[in-house]
């Protein structure tokens, strides 16, 4: 039997990766994103799934008007290899547009993953990623359990501070306190 040779993978930068987007190299039915220098295709969105991001774009929106600006499934830059693309991204409001500038790990107060199809790889590759650029805060929406991870205070790969927030309970953004929403609200 003929040994196995491992092949040497070649990985993308951003830089390269937004170029091709550029080059229209995937076409606008394609969801794909940029991590750890490997261009992977994105889950499937299902109608939970669809339900469960207008819920929460909207209770985010409402409650923190002119605080912080609420980025529905666009991405994040995270050099020099990553650029992911969150459910939702909580940006701290900045002098330069966002039009202008891509966003980057350091506008980032909260990443949320809504996850069905995509639980484990949000749960362990997507976390690692998050924690690892600094990203302040993570949630991630287990909408077939019912249920919200909440990710807090980074180091390394990993996030010192996890709670699970069942339906019934209530879960707050660390830099907004103030702002009370029920998770069977956005789960409903």
């Amino acid at each position: 039997m003929a040994a196995q040779v491992e092949r040497a993978r070649r990985l993308f930068t951003v830089d390269e990766y937004q170029r091709m987007a550029e080059a229209g190299v995937f076409g606008p039915e394609e969801r794909v994103e940029l991590i750890e220098g490997e261009i992977l295709e994105m889950s499937p969105i299902n109608p939970p799934h669809v339900g469960c991001v207008i819920n929460l774009t909207q209770l985010l929106v409402h409650g923190l008007r002119h605080r912080a600006i609420v980025s529905p499934q666009n991405t994040v830059v995270i050099r020099p290899r990553s650029q992911p693309q969150p459910d939702i991204l909580v940006l701290r409001l900045r002098e330069v547009s966002y039009s202008v500038a891509h966003t980057t790990q350091q506008d980032v107060l909260l990443a949320i993953e809504v996850a069905d199809t995509s639980l484990a790889f949000d749960r362990t590759v997507k976390l690692r990623l998050y924690a690892r650029a600094g990203i302040p805060e993570f949630w991630l929406v287990d909408v077939k359990a019912g249920r919200i991870d909440v990710h807090r205070s980074p180091v390394g790969d990993r996030y010192l501070h996890t709670q699970r927030v069942e339906r019934g309970g209530v879960v707050s953004p660390e830099a907004f306190a103030d702002l009370v929403l029920s998770v069977d609200a956005i789960l409903a």
